[in-house]
């Protein structure tokens, strides 16, 4: 008989498996993506509409409704890359982000906001 135990053990080495991830995840991915574009078009399209048929204060509202689709725009390819980049090395973290869809309402709100208060102070 041998001296040496039926199971050995490791020094604690990690064994790399591959992950497979399936496609719909990336689709989704792109999907999400498609999605923040359009909604990003719809506000451009009212950005568009305040600037060239409205006065004053409807292009200062028109460049900031702008400049929050600007920024949706940069905040929807950011984190298309990102959960790309994440999907692509076989992370299963969360591909949720809480932060930057809640900064983003917040903006549009202020545009809103903004947009509602120069057109009842304007006095026309």
């Amino acid at each position: 008989m041998s001296t040496q135990p039926l199971l050995q053990r490791t020094a604690n080495k990690r064994i790399a498996l591959p992950v497979r991830v399936e496609p719909k995840v990336a689709f989704a991915n792109e999907r999400t993506f498609l999605s923040w574009l359009h909604f990003t078009v719809i506000l451009g399209g009212l950005a568009v509409g305040l600037l060239n048929f409205g006065d004053k204060a409807s292009k200062i509202s028109a460049a900031m409704f702008s400049v929050v689709a600007i920024g949706i725009m940069s905040y929807a390819l950011y984190t298309y890359h990102w959960r790309a980049n994440s999907i692509r090395k076989g992370g299963r973290g969360p591909y949720d982000d809480r932060l930057g869809p809640t900064l983003l309402c917040a903006a549009l709100l202020v545009s809103v906001i903004v947009n509602f208060i120069l057109r009842f102070t304007d006095g026309k």
